[in-house]
């Protein structure tokens, strides 16, 4: 996911600069009245139509309200600062991984017909909040594309980025229990958002509170520069989540999957207008939309992509639905693309773990429901090694979210990853203040939260942060020639010794350098780890016998 959404994004610059909309919305017109940002305290902010605090646990709660424009405008003064930090980091992980100008020049000229019609398939409304959204937007990146047109393309680059083939896929984990799986029987929904665009991407996490002039009142878990939905909750106890699924690439853009689940979000009430608003929709990528329904007591999946569409429910009462990276309903249980993606992917070991947590803990709670999103283990307990895509809690999460739909409770994880405090809103309380205009912020309830976990004040946790760091220097000197020393090598396996990704990194730099021996001690421990995937697999065999002639 994390090289795959970093092309994405810069798939989705390139072709922005040299083809894509260059028509603003027929909506935009002068913003003035839409006010001035006021400056409360460092981390507080207000506006005539909206609000910006930043909680105790580095969480930022914004509210916005009225009609597109005015969300738009106001969304991007407040949070201009961090819509700054969020495009620096986009550009500079793009830099970082196409620093070539004539690669660039290569992808420019392959896709600049890609995003031709995207307007054609996003709502106008939708097209003119982003649209007031970027007039707050900085001119640094305009050598890249205005900030219209860059903004609108960034909500694609989650679709772009997880269907190029050669990259790695989306690894999120969800869950929806109700009945006898849950303490009080009612439903309740977790997920890890494993998105990751670097580390500065993810420190500054929001939680947004939206009452629209049109629809339902709802909160989503975003990132400055984002109005689609990637982890919502609606006013009616209606949730919607995304996990990506196996797709071609892409020839053309149509409708983000964020803009189409912020759609539902915004206005389904239940299962059943769900499954319609998803059905008018061409959509460009493969995507399965976990939607739970307090009105419908349970959740279902909707599962979208080019050219199939699929709902898929549990059967018999068993109160229990788990989504990884594959399809299950009937459309595609013979489609060579999620076939191939159950035989060789981590998607289907995370589902089968993912089951096995649930059976073997007590009916869930929101706290056990916050144990199972964190769960660094495989299959019966087994070692995977810190990072590893076959857990759950791959230590790379953008944010996990857990929510109770029937008493509208929603819980956001706070940093690192998914391991910091789980902070609780209840949001009849939320839009109950929005209804009133109150200039109170909307808080958390903190008898509610959910601790944070242990692990992150260990020295195990301290070790793989800096394994991580260092995965990126070990791949610097590989590009670059430099030479490392045994010992900082052997210091580096043993951050993460269950690893099979710091063996294999550590037999790439031996094997570049000609030293064949030690490269093929390295691959065949890399070999007995659990490793990731059957392609993981194969390299490492591939390398092996490359190693063995020598």
């Amino acid at each position: 996911m994390r090289v795959s959404v970093v092309i994405g994004c810069w798939v989705a610059l390139m072709v922005t600069a040299c083809a894509g909309v260059r028509q603003l919305p027929s909506t935009a017109h002068d913003t003035s009245q839409v006010g001035e940002r006021t400056r409360v305290s460092a981390d507080f902010y207000t506006m005539p139509h909206g609000r910006l605090h930043r909680n105790d646990q580095g969480i930022w709660e914004l509210y916005v309200s009225g009609d597109p424009l005015e969300r738009g405008v106001t969304n991007g003064m407040l949070t201009k600062e961090l819509l700054d930090q969020q495009e620096a980091a986009f550009v500079s992980q793009i830099r970082e991984l196409v620093p070539s100008r004539f690669r660039q020049w290569l992808l420019r000229g392959f896709l600049k017909f890609f995003n031709r019609r995207l307007t054609h398939y996003v709502p106008a409304e939708y097209q003119t909040e982003i649209y007031g959204l970027s007039r707050s937007a900085s001119d640094a990146y305009n050598f890249l594309a205005p900030p219209y047109q860059r903004l609108l393309y960034f909500h694609g680059a989650h679709d772009i980025g997880h269907a190029l083939r050669d990259l790695a896929l989306v690894g999120c984990t969800s869950f929806a229990a109700w009945g006898a799986h849950t303490a009080d029987g009612k439903l309740l929904i977790g997920r890890n958002f494993d998105f990751y665009v670097g580390d500065a991407f993810s420190e500054e996490k929001i939680v947004s509170f939206i009452r629209p002039d049109q629809g339902y009142k709802h909160a989503m878990v975003t990132w400055a520069g984002m109005v689609g939905a990637v982890s919502g909750m609606n006013e009616k106890g209606l949730t919607v989540t995304i996990n990506a699924g196996k797709s071609d690439i892409p020839y053309k853009a149509k409708t983000p999957i964020s803009l189409l689940t912020r759609e539902i979000l915004q206005y389904a009430a239940t299962i059943d207008e769900a499954i319609h608003i998803a059905q008018q929709r061409e959509v460009f990528v493969s995507e399965s939309i976990m939607v739970g329904s307090a009105a419908d007591r349970k959740a279902v999946l909707i599962e979208v992509s080019p050219k199939k569409f699929g709902v898929y429910e549990v059967e018999n009462n068993a109160d229990l639905l788990i989504c990884a990276n594959h399809f299950q309903s009937q459309p595609y249980l013979s489609d060579k693309k999620n076939l191939k993606q159950l035989e060789e992917s981590h998607s289907a070991y995370r589902f089968e773990r993912m089951n096995e947590l649930i059976a073997s803990a007590p009916p869930l709670t929101p706290a056990l429901a916050a144990s199972a999103l964190r769960n660094r283990e495989g299959i019966n307990g087994v070692r995977l090694g810190y990072g590893n895509e076959k857990a759950i809690n791959q230590l790379l999460a953008h944010h996990a979210v857990i929510f109770q739909p029937e008493d509208r409770l929603l819980w956001v994880s706070a940093n690192p990853y998914q391991l910091g405090m789980f902070v609780a809103y209840d949001l009849k309380t939320v839009f109950s203040r929005m209804d009133t205009l109150s200039t109170a912020l909307p808080v958390d309830e903190a008898r509610l939260r959910i601790p944070e976990d242990p692990f992150v004040h260990t020295d195990t946790f301290e070790n793989y942060e800096r394994f991580r760091h260092q995965t990126r220097t070990l791949e610097a000197a590989m590009e670059s020639g430099e030479q490392i020393d045994d010992t900082v090598l052997t210091g580096f396996i043993a951050r993460n010794p269950d690893f099979w990704k710091g063996y294999f990194l550590v037999g790439e730099y031996y094997k570049k350098n000609g030293r064949y021996e030690e490269a093929l001690r390295y691959f065949r421990m890399a070999l007995g780890k659990e490793v990731t995937t059957e392609p993981d697999r194969r390299l490492i065999e591939k390398r092996i016998k490359q190693c063995e002639r020598k």
